[in-house]
Protein backbone atom coordinates (compact mmCIF):
# COMPACT_ATOMS: atom_id res chain seq x y z
CA UNK A 1 0.00 0.00 0.00
CA UNK A 2 1.39 3.67 -0.63
CA UNK A 3 2.73 5.49 1.87
CA UNK A 4 0.85 8.42 0.73
CA UNK A 5 -2.72 6.97 0.74
CA UNK A 6 -5.39 8.34 -1.34
CA UNK A 7 -2.80 11.65 -2.07
CA UNK A 8 -1.55 9.08 -4.69
CA UNK A 9 -4.42 9.61 -6.80
CA UNK A 10 -4.38 13.19 -7.08
CA UNK A 11 -1.54 13.97 -9.75
CA UNK A 12 -2.95 11.93 -12.23
CA UNK A 13 -6.81 12.74 -11.68
CA UNK A 14 -5.95 16.66 -11.71
CA UNK A 15 -4.22 16.35 -14.87
CA UNK A 16 -7.11 14.61 -16.12
CA UNK A 17 -9.69 16.61 -15.09
CA UNK A 18 -7.91 19.90 -15.84
CA UNK A 19 -7.27 18.67 -19.86
CA UNK A 20 -10.60 17.80 -20.48
CA UNK A 21 -12.17 20.97 -18.79
CA UNK A 22 -9.32 23.40 -20.34
CA UNK A 23 -8.64 21.01 -23.49
CA UNK A 24 -4.68 22.48 -22.40
CA UNK A 25 -3.02 19.03 -22.67
CA UNK A 26 0.60 20.02 -22.05
CA UNK A 27 -0.42 22.30 -19.17
CA UNK A 28 -2.71 19.92 -17.73
CA UNK A 29 -0.14 17.29 -17.70
CA UNK A 30 2.66 19.65 -16.24
CA UNK A 31 0.61 20.74 -13.36
CA UNK A 32 -0.32 17.17 -12.40
CA UNK A 33 3.51 16.49 -12.01
CA UNK A 34 3.99 19.42 -10.24
CA UNK A 35 1.42 18.09 -8.00
CA UNK A 36 3.09 14.95 -7.84
CA UNK A 37 6.08 16.85 -6.73
CA UNK A 38 4.76 18.86 -4.08
CA UNK A 39 3.19 15.59 -2.68
CA UNK A 40 6.52 13.65 -2.94
CA UNK A 41 8.83 16.28 -1.31
CA UNK A 42 6.70 18.05 1.10
CA UNK A 43 8.00 21.24 -0.60
CA UNK A 44 8.04 23.67 -3.87
CA UNK A 45 8.95 20.27 -5.46
CA UNK A 46 9.81 22.32 -9.05
CA UNK A 47 13.52 20.42 -9.15
CA UNK A 48 11.61 17.00 -8.88
CA UNK A 49 9.22 18.14 -11.32
CA UNK A 50 11.68 17.97 -13.59
CA UNK A 51 13.71 15.25 -12.45
CA UNK A 52 10.73 12.94 -13.21
CA UNK A 53 10.32 14.74 -16.97
CA UNK A 54 13.99 13.94 -17.79
CA UNK A 55 13.92 10.22 -16.93
CA UNK A 56 10.42 9.95 -18.32
CA UNK A 57 12.55 11.09 -21.69
CA UNK A 58 15.78 8.95 -20.97
CA UNK A 59 13.89 6.39 -20.62
CA UNK A 60 14.90 3.66 -23.13
CA UNK A 61 11.84 2.70 -24.97
CA UNK A 62 10.56 6.11 -24.32
CA UNK A 63 13.53 7.53 -26.41
CA UNK A 64 12.66 4.77 -29.12
CA UNK A 65 9.51 6.37 -29.41
CA UNK A 66 9.89 9.65 -29.57
CA UNK A 67 12.68 8.86 -32.56
CA UNK A 68 9.98 6.71 -34.00
CA UNK A 69 7.43 9.73 -34.00
CA UNK A 70 9.93 12.02 -35.33
CA UNK A 71 10.83 10.31 -37.73
CA UNK A 72 7.20 8.90 -38.94
CA UNK A 73 7.07 12.74 -38.75
CA UNK A 74 9.39 13.19 -41.86
CA UNK A 75 8.25 10.47 -43.55
CA UNK A 76 4.41 11.87 -43.82
CA UNK A 77 6.26 15.22 -44.80
CA UNK A 78 8.08 13.39 -47.47
CA UNK A 79 5.00 11.70 -48.70
CA UNK A 80 3.49 15.19 -48.56
CA UNK A 81 6.23 16.70 -51.06
CA UNK A 82 5.91 13.77 -53.50
CA UNK A 83 2.44 14.51 -53.82
CA UNK A 84 1.48 11.30 -52.60
CA UNK A 85 -1.43 12.26 -50.13
CA UNK A 86 -3.23 14.14 -53.41
CA UNK A 87 -2.42 10.78 -54.98
CA UNK A 88 -4.31 8.76 -52.76
CA UNK A 89 -7.22 10.85 -51.94
CA UNK A 90 -7.79 11.41 -55.54
CA UNK A 91 -7.50 7.83 -56.28
CA UNK A 92 -9.30 6.29 -52.75
CA UNK A 93 -11.89 8.95 -52.91
CA UNK A 94 -13.13 7.03 -57.05
CA UNK A 95 -13.57 3.63 -54.92
CA UNK A 96 -14.53 4.81 -51.16
CA UNK A 97 -17.12 7.20 -51.94
CA UNK A 98 -19.28 6.83 -49.00
CA UNK A 99 -18.44 7.41 -45.35
CA UNK A 100 -19.22 3.90 -44.63
CA UNK A 101 -16.95 2.83 -47.17
CA UNK A 102 -14.21 4.98 -45.66
CA UNK A 103 -14.86 3.43 -42.15
CA UNK A 104 -14.90 0.00 -42.94
CA UNK A 105 -11.66 0.33 -44.80
CA UNK A 106 -9.44 2.21 -42.08
CA UNK A 107 -11.27 -0.88 -39.90
CA UNK A 108 -10.19 -2.97 -42.11
CA UNK A 109 -6.75 -1.82 -42.01
CA UNK A 110 -6.87 -1.90 -38.09
CA UNK A 111 -7.80 -5.38 -38.37
CA UNK A 112 -4.93 -6.73 -40.49
CA UNK A 113 -2.28 -4.31 -38.69
CA UNK A 114 -2.47 -6.37 -35.69
CA UNK A 115 1.11 -6.71 -35.08
CA UNK A 116 1.50 -3.49 -33.30
CA UNK A 117 -0.86 -0.87 -31.70
CA UNK A 118 1.48 1.89 -32.59
CA UNK A 119 2.31 0.99 -35.99
CA UNK A 120 -1.32 0.25 -36.86
CA UNK A 121 -2.10 4.12 -35.34
CA UNK A 122 0.34 5.60 -37.55
CA UNK A 123 -0.07 3.59 -40.86
CA UNK A 124 -4.16 3.76 -40.95
CA UNK A 125 -4.52 7.30 -39.69
CA UNK A 126 -1.98 8.55 -42.14
CA UNK A 127 -3.59 6.64 -44.93
CA UNK A 128 -7.03 7.69 -43.89
CA UNK A 129 -6.78 11.25 -43.11
CA UNK A 130 -7.51 12.97 -46.17
CA UNK A 131 -9.81 10.28 -47.75
CA UNK A 132 -11.64 10.80 -45.00
CA UNK A 133 -11.23 14.62 -44.91
CA UNK A 134 -12.95 14.58 -48.36
CA UNK A 135 -16.16 12.41 -47.14
CA UNK A 136 -16.67 15.03 -44.06
CA UNK A 137 -15.75 12.43 -41.59
CA UNK A 138 -14.70 14.50 -38.78
CA UNK A 139 -11.31 13.78 -37.36
CA UNK A 140 -12.54 12.92 -33.97
CA UNK A 141 -14.79 10.17 -35.91
CA UNK A 142 -11.48 8.63 -37.60
CA UNK A 143 -9.29 8.91 -34.72
CA UNK A 144 -12.17 7.08 -32.88
CA UNK A 145 -12.24 4.12 -35.51
CA UNK A 146 -8.04 4.06 -35.29
CA UNK A 147 -7.73 3.89 -31.74
CA UNK A 148 -10.42 1.28 -31.62
CA UNK A 149 -8.67 -1.38 -33.86
CA UNK A 150 -5.16 -0.59 -32.06
CA UNK A 151 -4.51 -1.48 -28.70
CA UNK A 152 -7.72 -4.27 -29.14
CA UNK A 153 -6.58 -5.69 -32.07
CA UNK A 154 -3.21 -5.92 -30.58
CA UNK A 155 -3.97 -7.82 -27.60
CA UNK A 156 -6.13 -10.40 -29.15
CA UNK A 157 -3.55 -11.41 -31.50
CA UNK A 158 0.02 -12.13 -32.26
CA UNK A 159 1.33 -8.92 -31.29
CA UNK A 160 4.23 -6.62 -29.54
CA UNK A 161 1.55 -7.43 -26.55
CA UNK A 162 1.50 -11.19 -26.39
CA UNK A 163 5.49 -11.50 -24.85
CA UNK A 164 4.45 -9.53 -22.32
CA UNK A 165 1.07 -11.01 -21.80
CA UNK A 166 2.56 -14.45 -21.59
CA UNK A 167 5.25 -12.75 -18.79
CA UNK A 168 2.41 -11.30 -16.34
CA UNK A 169 0.60 -14.89 -16.64
CA UNK A 170 4.01 -16.32 -15.55
CA UNK A 171 4.55 -13.88 -12.33
CA UNK A 172 0.81 -14.06 -11.34
CA UNK A 173 1.11 -17.66 -11.54
CA UNK A 174 4.31 -17.40 -9.40
CA UNK A 175 2.58 -14.75 -7.10
CA UNK A 176 0.20 -17.42 -6.17
CA UNK A 177 2.86 -20.17 -5.30
CA UNK A 178 1.58 -21.98 -8.02
CA UNK A 179 4.55 -24.13 -9.50
CA UNK A 180 4.86 -24.77 -13.44
CA UNK A 181 4.40 -28.42 -13.20
CA UNK A 182 1.02 -28.14 -11.37
CA UNK A 183 -0.44 -25.77 -14.45
CA UNK A 184 -1.37 -25.43 -17.88
CA UNK A 185 0.87 -24.03 -19.99
CA UNK A 186 1.02 -20.04 -20.30
CA UNK A 187 -0.39 -19.61 -24.09
CA UNK A 188 -2.86 -22.40 -22.88
CA UNK A 189 -4.27 -19.72 -20.28
CA UNK A 190 -3.54 -16.82 -22.69
CA UNK A 191 -6.24 -18.58 -25.50
CA UNK A 192 -8.29 -19.44 -22.28
CA UNK A 193 -8.20 -15.51 -21.84
CA UNK A 194 -8.66 -14.27 -25.14
CA UNK A 195 -12.79 -14.81 -24.28
CA UNK A 196 -12.82 -13.25 -21.29
CA UNK A 197 -10.64 -9.39 -23.08
CA UNK A 198 -14.71 -8.88 -23.50
CA UNK A 199 -14.12 -5.03 -23.90
CA UNK A 200 -11.59 -5.55 -26.90
CA UNK A 201 -13.59 -7.58 -28.84
CA UNK A 202 -17.20 -5.44 -28.17
CA UNK A 203 -14.85 -2.31 -28.78
CA UNK A 204 -13.79 -3.93 -32.45
CA UNK A 205 -17.73 -4.40 -33.13
CA UNK A 206 -18.91 -1.46 -31.86
CA UNK A 207 -17.21 0.49 -34.62
CA UNK A 208 -18.46 -1.52 -36.94
CA UNK A 209 -21.88 -0.77 -35.58
CA UNK A 210 -21.32 2.89 -35.61
CA UNK A 211 -19.40 2.94 -38.61
CA UNK A 212 -22.39 0.71 -40.90
CA UNK A 213 -25.07 2.28 -39.00
CA UNK A 214 -24.31 5.72 -38.87
CA UNK A 215 -25.93 6.77 -35.87
CA UNK A 216 -23.54 8.55 -33.15
CA UNK A 217 -24.48 10.08 -29.33
CA UNK A 218 -22.70 11.97 -27.28
CA UNK A 219 -20.15 15.18 -28.54
CA UNK A 220 -19.60 12.52 -31.43
CA UNK A 221 -22.77 13.37 -32.82
CA UNK A 222 -21.71 17.02 -32.26
CA UNK A 223 -18.48 16.68 -34.38
CA UNK A 224 -20.45 14.80 -37.41
CA UNK A 225 -23.17 16.92 -37.46
CA UNK A 226 -20.33 20.58 -37.76
CA UNK A 227 -18.51 18.30 -40.42
CA UNK A 228 -21.20 17.28 -42.30
CA UNK A 229 -22.82 20.46 -42.51
CA UNK A 230 -20.00 23.30 -42.09
CA UNK A 231 -17.82 21.10 -44.14
CA UNK A 232 -15.09 21.81 -41.11
CA UNK A 233 -13.66 17.97 -40.09
CA UNK A 234 -12.13 19.54 -36.65
CA UNK A 235 -13.94 22.53 -34.64
CA UNK A 236 -12.66 26.04 -34.76
CA UNK A 237 -11.01 26.32 -32.06
CA UNK A 238 -9.31 23.00 -31.67
CA UNK A 239 -5.84 22.56 -31.80
CA UNK A 240 -5.02 19.58 -34.23
CA UNK A 241 -2.06 17.04 -33.04
CA UNK A 242 -0.70 18.05 -36.76
CA UNK A 243 -1.63 20.03 -39.42
CA UNK A 244 0.74 19.07 -42.89
CA UNK A 245 -1.17 21.11 -45.21
CA UNK A 246 -0.64 24.23 -42.93
CA UNK A 247 2.79 23.28 -41.55
CA UNK A 248 4.18 22.12 -45.14
CA UNK A 249 2.30 24.42 -47.82
CA UNK A 250 1.71 23.12 -51.06
CA UNK A 251 3.76 20.35 -52.44
CA UNK A 252 6.19 20.90 -55.01
CA UNK A 253 4.97 17.60 -57.07
CA UNK A 254 3.24 18.39 -60.07
CA UNK A 255 1.61 15.37 -61.18
CA UNK A 256 0.72 12.86 -58.00
CA UNK A 257 1.66 9.66 -58.34
CA UNK A 258 0.13 6.52 -56.51
CA UNK A 259 3.63 5.05 -55.89
CA UNK A 260 5.39 8.67 -54.24
CA UNK A 261 2.55 7.30 -51.21
CA UNK A 262 2.40 3.36 -51.58
CA UNK A 263 5.96 2.80 -51.81
CA UNK A 264 6.69 4.77 -48.57
CA UNK A 265 4.05 2.76 -46.22
CA UNK A 266 5.15 -0.60 -48.11
CA UNK A 267 8.88 -0.01 -46.92
CA UNK A 268 7.59 1.07 -43.52
CA UNK A 269 5.59 -2.30 -43.07
CA UNK A 270 8.25 -4.55 -44.57
CA UNK A 271 11.24 -2.98 -42.83
CA UNK A 272 9.74 -2.90 -39.12
CA UNK A 273 8.22 -6.53 -39.79
CA UNK A 274 11.68 -7.59 -41.04
CA UNK A 275 13.41 -5.76 -38.22
CA UNK A 276 11.37 -7.24 -35.45
CA UNK A 277 11.63 -10.52 -36.71
CA UNK A 278 15.75 -10.06 -36.59
CA UNK A 279 15.58 -8.50 -33.49
CA UNK A 280 13.86 -11.66 -32.03
CA UNK A 281 16.77 -13.82 -33.22
CA UNK A 282 15.39 -15.52 -36.63
CA UNK A 283 17.54 -16.18 -39.04
CA UNK A 284 16.93 -16.93 -42.86
CA UNK A 285 19.86 -19.44 -42.71
CA UNK A 286 18.50 -21.91 -40.35
CA UNK A 287 15.07 -21.05 -42.06
CA UNK A 288 16.98 -22.84 -44.79
CA UNK A 289 18.68 -25.67 -43.78
CA UNK A 290 16.08 -26.87 -40.91
CA UNK A 291 12.83 -26.27 -42.38
CA UNK A 292 11.13 -28.45 -40.30
CA UNK A 293 11.45 -25.38 -37.02
CA UNK A 294 10.35 -22.74 -39.20
CA UNK A 295 7.13 -22.77 -37.29
CA UNK A 296 8.67 -22.46 -33.44
CA UNK A 297 11.54 -20.07 -35.01
CA UNK A 298 8.63 -18.00 -36.39
CA UNK A 299 7.15 -17.85 -32.98
CA UNK A 300 10.03 -17.04 -31.21
CA UNK A 301 11.05 -14.50 -32.74
CA UNK A 302 7.67 -12.66 -32.38
CA UNK A 303 7.57 -12.86 -28.42
CA UNK A 304 11.55 -11.80 -28.24
CA UNK A 305 11.05 -8.77 -30.87
CA UNK A 306 12.13 -5.42 -29.85
CA UNK A 307 8.95 -3.80 -31.50
CA UNK A 308 10.43 0.04 -30.75
CA UNK A 309 13.59 -0.62 -32.47
CA UNK A 310 11.94 -2.08 -34.98
CA UNK A 311 9.26 1.12 -35.83
CA UNK A 312 12.28 3.39 -35.47
CA UNK A 313 14.59 1.45 -38.30
CA UNK A 314 11.37 0.66 -40.35
CA UNK A 315 10.21 4.84 -40.07
CA UNK A 316 13.94 6.03 -40.93
CA UNK A 317 13.67 3.45 -44.51
CA UNK A 318 10.48 5.64 -45.07
CA UNK A 319 12.55 8.47 -45.08
CA UNK A 320 14.93 7.52 -47.08
CA UNK A 321 12.80 6.21 -49.71
CA UNK A 322 11.79 9.45 -49.97
CA UNK A 323 14.99 10.71 -51.00
CA UNK A 324 15.29 8.24 -53.67
CA UNK A 325 11.56 9.11 -55.04
CA UNK A 326 12.19 12.33 -54.68
CA UNK A 327 15.58 12.05 -56.66
CA UNK A 328 14.33 9.26 -58.94
CA UNK A 329 11.43 11.53 -60.42
CA UNK A 330 12.82 14.76 -60.42
CA UNK A 331 10.56 15.95 -57.59
CA UNK A 332 13.31 17.35 -55.17
CA UNK A 333 17.16 16.83 -54.71
CA UNK A 334 19.06 15.86 -51.17
CA UNK A 335 19.32 19.41 -50.09
CA UNK A 336 15.56 19.99 -50.23
CA UNK A 337 14.48 16.12 -48.91
CA UNK A 338 16.85 17.34 -45.73
CA UNK A 339 14.65 20.63 -45.16
CA UNK A 340 11.30 18.16 -45.61
CA UNK A 341 12.70 15.75 -43.22
CA UNK A 342 13.29 18.73 -40.36
CA UNK A 343 10.09 20.42 -41.35
CA UNK A 344 8.94 16.60 -40.82
CA UNK A 345 10.29 16.50 -37.12
CA UNK A 346 8.35 20.45 -36.92
CA UNK A 347 4.42 18.48 -37.37
CA UNK A 348 5.52 15.82 -34.54
CA UNK A 349 6.78 18.28 -31.66
CA UNK A 350 3.11 18.73 -30.13
CA UNK A 351 2.79 14.98 -29.84
CA UNK A 352 6.26 14.34 -28.69
CA UNK A 353 5.63 16.71 -25.64
CA UNK A 354 2.37 15.66 -24.74
CA UNK A 355 4.05 11.80 -24.96
CA UNK A 356 6.96 13.00 -22.64
CA UNK A 357 4.42 14.96 -20.17
CA UNK A 358 2.48 11.47 -20.03
CA UNK A 359 5.24 9.53 -19.40
CA UNK A 360 6.05 11.68 -16.63
CA UNK A 361 3.07 11.38 -15.10
CA UNK A 362 4.01 7.98 -15.13
CA UNK A 363 7.59 8.86 -12.83
CA UNK A 364 5.00 10.18 -10.66
CA UNK A 365 2.53 7.40 -9.88
CA UNK A 366 5.48 5.09 -9.90
CA UNK A 367 6.57 7.29 -7.43
CA UNK A 368 3.66 7.27 -5.29
CA UNK A 369 2.64 4.22 -5.70
CA UNK A 370 -0.97 4.38 -7.18
CA UNK A 371 -1.49 1.85 -8.70
CA UNK A 372 -0.73 -0.27 -5.79
CA UNK A 373 -2.69 1.59 -3.65
CA UNK A 374 -6.32 1.66 -6.03
CA UNK A 375 -5.27 -2.36 -6.27
CA UNK A 376 -4.75 -3.02 -2.61
CA UNK A 377 -7.55 -0.84 -1.34
CA UNK A 378 -10.19 -3.00 -3.74
CA UNK A 379 -9.39 -6.06 -4.70
CA UNK A 380 -9.70 -8.18 -1.73
CA UNK A 381 -11.29 -11.25 0.06
CA UNK A 382 -15.15 -10.33 -2.89
CA UNK A 383 -17.30 -13.17 -3.93
CA UNK A 384 -16.38 -15.18 -6.22
CA UNK A 385 -19.68 -14.26 -8.83
CA UNK A 386 -18.60 -10.16 -8.59
CA UNK A 387 -14.70 -10.55 -8.50
CA UNK A 388 -14.00 -10.49 -12.68
CA UNK A 389 -16.37 -7.65 -13.05
CA UNK A 390 -14.83 -5.89 -10.07
CA UNK A 391 -11.12 -6.51 -11.19
CA UNK A 392 -12.26 -4.89 -14.57
CA UNK A 393 -13.37 -1.77 -13.38
CA UNK A 394 -10.41 -1.55 -11.44
CA UNK A 395 -7.96 -2.16 -14.14
CA UNK A 396 -10.07 0.45 -16.05
CA UNK A 397 -9.51 2.96 -13.48
CA UNK A 398 -6.39 2.54 -13.27
CA UNK A 399 -5.54 2.78 -16.38
CA UNK A 400 -7.66 5.61 -16.81
CA UNK A 401 -5.49 7.52 -13.72
CA UNK A 402 -2.43 6.41 -15.05
CA UNK A 403 -2.27 6.57 -19.05
CA UNK A 404 -0.81 3.01 -19.56
CA UNK A 405 -2.26 0.23 -20.17
CA UNK A 406 0.63 -1.95 -20.13
CA UNK A 407 1.28 -0.61 -16.72
CA UNK A 408 -1.78 -1.58 -15.49
CA UNK A 409 -1.67 -5.10 -16.60
CA UNK A 410 2.02 -4.96 -14.46
CA UNK A 411 0.14 -3.43 -11.35
CA UNK A 412 -2.60 -5.95 -11.25
CA UNK A 413 -2.16 -9.19 -12.88
CA UNK A 414 0.29 -9.86 -9.87
CA UNK A 415 -2.39 -8.64 -6.92
CA UNK A 416 -5.64 -10.38 -8.85
CA UNK A 417 -4.47 -13.71 -10.05
CA UNK A 418 -3.37 -14.92 -6.03
CA UNK A 419 -6.46 -13.84 -5.11
CA UNK A 420 -8.76 -15.61 -7.72
CA UNK A 421 -6.62 -18.68 -6.81
CA UNK A 422 -7.32 -18.81 -3.26
CA UNK A 423 -11.21 -17.53 -3.33
CA UNK A 424 -11.86 -20.68 -6.05
CA UNK A 425 -10.06 -23.26 -4.17
CA UNK A 426 -7.17 -23.91 -6.50
CA UNK A 427 -7.21 -26.73 -8.72
CA UNK A 428 -9.18 -27.18 -12.37
CA UNK A 429 -11.76 -24.26 -10.92
CA UNK A 430 -9.00 -22.01 -10.02
CA UNK A 431 -7.29 -22.12 -13.54
CA UNK A 432 -10.09 -20.87 -14.89
CA UNK A 433 -10.43 -18.28 -13.00
CA UNK A 434 -6.68 -17.26 -13.36
CA UNK A 435 -7.65 -17.21 -17.13
CA UNK A 436 -10.43 -14.96 -16.45
CA UNK A 437 -9.03 -12.64 -14.22
CA UNK A 438 -6.13 -12.48 -17.26
CA UNK A 439 -8.76 -11.53 -19.22
CA UNK A 440 -10.76 -8.96 -17.89
CA UNK A 441 -7.16 -7.21 -16.57
CA UNK A 442 -6.25 -6.53 -20.33
CA UNK A 443 -10.09 -5.47 -21.11
CA UNK A 444 -9.74 -3.46 -17.89
CA UNK A 445 -6.53 -1.90 -18.92
CA UNK A 446 -7.63 -0.78 -22.41
CA UNK A 447 -10.79 0.66 -21.58
CA UNK A 448 -8.99 2.93 -18.95
CA UNK A 449 -6.47 3.70 -21.47
CA UNK A 450 -8.87 4.43 -24.32
CA UNK A 451 -10.70 7.11 -22.20
CA UNK A 452 -7.80 8.69 -20.63
CA UNK A 453 -6.33 11.52 -22.09
CA UNK A 454 -2.86 11.30 -20.67
CA UNK A 455 -2.69 7.66 -22.52
CA UNK A 456 0.58 7.17 -25.59
CA UNK A 457 -1.79 5.47 -27.41
CA UNK A 458 -4.38 8.35 -27.64
CA UNK A 459 -2.12 11.01 -28.06
CA UNK A 460 -0.63 9.31 -30.88
CA UNK A 461 -4.21 8.39 -32.66
CA UNK A 462 -5.02 11.81 -32.49
CA UNK A 463 -1.56 13.00 -33.72
CA UNK A 464 -1.72 10.67 -36.89
CA UNK A 465 -5.24 11.65 -37.36
CA UNK A 466 -4.61 15.22 -37.06
CA UNK A 467 -7.16 15.79 -34.31
CA UNK A 468 -7.01 17.73 -31.06
CA UNK A 469 -5.94 15.34 -28.57
CA UNK A 470 -9.11 16.12 -26.01
CA UNK A 471 -11.56 16.56 -28.78
CA UNK A 472 -10.62 12.86 -29.46
CA UNK A 473 -10.74 11.64 -25.77
CA UNK A 474 -13.80 13.43 -24.89
CA UNK A 475 -16.15 11.77 -28.76
CA UNK A 476 -14.23 8.67 -27.74
CA UNK A 477 -15.49 8.45 -24.19
CA UNK A 478 -18.72 8.20 -24.58
CA UNK A 479 -18.59 5.07 -26.87
CA UNK A 480 -15.98 3.44 -24.55
CA UNK A 481 -17.97 3.63 -21.36
CA UNK A 482 -21.04 2.17 -23.37
CA UNK A 483 -18.93 -1.09 -24.51
CA UNK A 484 -17.23 -1.03 -20.86
CA UNK A 485 -20.67 -0.99 -19.13
CA UNK A 486 -21.66 -3.98 -21.51
CA UNK A 487 -18.57 -5.91 -20.68
CA UNK A 488 -19.17 -5.26 -17.04
CA UNK A 489 -22.86 -6.48 -16.98
CA UNK A 490 -22.02 -9.44 -19.47
CA UNK A 491 -19.06 -10.55 -16.55
CA UNK A 492 -21.86 -10.06 -13.71
CA UNK A 493 -24.12 -12.67 -15.48
CA UNK A 494 -21.14 -15.34 -15.71
CA UNK A 495 -20.51 -15.17 -12.25
CA UNK A 496 -23.47 -15.50 -11.28
CA UNK A 497 -24.78 -18.08 -14.03
CA UNK A 498 -21.53 -19.82 -15.49
CA UNK A 499 -23.01 -18.91 -19.10
CA UNK A 500 -20.49 -19.17 -21.79
CA UNK A 501 -18.80 -16.50 -23.01
CA UNK A 502 -18.72 -17.50 -26.20
CA UNK A 503 -22.70 -16.76 -25.78
CA UNK A 504 -22.26 -14.15 -23.66
CA UNK A 505 -20.60 -12.25 -26.67
CA UNK A 506 -23.08 -12.37 -29.08
CA UNK A 507 -25.85 -10.65 -26.47
CA UNK A 508 -23.46 -8.33 -26.24
CA UNK A 509 -22.86 -6.85 -29.32
CA UNK A 510 -26.98 -7.08 -29.83
CA UNK A 511 -26.84 -4.62 -26.38
CA UNK A 512 -24.63 -2.52 -28.11
CA UNK A 513 -26.77 -1.98 -31.29
CA UNK A 514 -29.63 -1.19 -29.21
CA UNK A 515 -27.82 0.91 -27.15
CA UNK A 516 -26.23 2.60 -29.89
CA UNK A 517 -30.20 2.91 -31.88
CA UNK A 518 -31.23 4.10 -28.18
CA UNK A 519 -28.58 6.93 -26.91
CA UNK A 520 -28.09 8.27 -30.88
CA UNK A 521 -32.63 8.88 -31.23
CA UNK A 522 -32.33 10.34 -28.00
CA UNK A 523 -29.87 12.77 -28.25
CA UNK A 524 -30.60 13.40 -31.82
CA UNK A 525 -33.88 14.33 -31.10
CA UNK A 526 -33.06 16.36 -28.18
CA UNK A 527 -30.81 18.38 -30.29
CA UNK A 528 -33.83 18.69 -33.23
CA UNK A 529 -30.99 16.42 -35.73
CA UNK A 530 -31.64 13.38 -37.68
CA UNK A 531 -29.76 10.66 -36.50
CA UNK A 532 -29.13 9.05 -39.33
CA UNK A 533 -29.40 12.29 -42.28
CA UNK A 534 -26.07 13.46 -41.18
CA UNK A 535 -24.31 10.99 -42.63
CA UNK A 536 -26.48 10.34 -45.98
CA UNK A 537 -24.04 9.83 -48.76
CA UNK A 538 -22.93 12.86 -50.90
CA UNK A 539 -20.61 14.24 -53.03
CA UNK A 540 -17.21 14.76 -52.16
CA UNK A 541 -17.10 17.76 -54.05
CA UNK A 542 -20.17 19.17 -52.42
CA UNK A 543 -18.69 22.32 -50.75
CA UNK A 544 -14.97 22.75 -49.22
CA UNK A 545 -13.69 20.86 -46.32
CA UNK A 546 -11.78 22.92 -43.67
CA UNK A 547 -9.50 22.25 -41.00
CA UNK A 548 -9.65 24.31 -38.21
CA UNK A 549 -7.23 27.86 -38.36
CA UNK A 550 -7.14 27.32 -42.04
CA UNK A 551 -9.22 28.14 -45.11
CA UNK A 552 -7.77 25.41 -47.26
CA UNK A 553 -8.44 21.82 -46.72
CA UNK A 554 -5.57 19.51 -47.15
Amino acid sequence: MSEFGALSIVPPLLAIVLAIITRKAVLSLFLGIWSGAVIYTGGLGIVQTFEWIVAAIADDFHATIIVFTLLLGSGVAMVWNLGGTYAVRDWAVKRLDTQRKAGLAAWGLGVVLFFDDYANTAIVGSTMKDVSDQLRISREKLSYIVDSTAAPVATLGISSWVAFQLSLIDEGYAEAGVAAADRPSTFEVFLNSIPFNMYSILAIAMVVIIVLWRRDYGEMLTAEHRSWTEGKVTRDEAVPMQDVAADLGEPPASTPRLINFFLPVAVLIAVTVGTAFWTGGLSAVTLVTDPSTAGDQLWTAVIDADYATALMIGAFAMVVSGFVLGKAYGIFGVADATEYTIDGFGIMLTAVSILALAWGIGEVISALETGSYVADATVGTVPQSVLPALVLVVAAFIAFSTGTSWGTMGIMTPIAVPVAWEISGGGAEGHTLVAVMVGVIFSGAIFGDHSSPISDTSVLSATFTGADLIDHVRTQLYYAVTVGSVAVGLLLVWGLTGITPLVLLPIGVVLLVALVYVLSEFDARRRGIDPVSVNEPRDADDGPVRVAGSEKGE
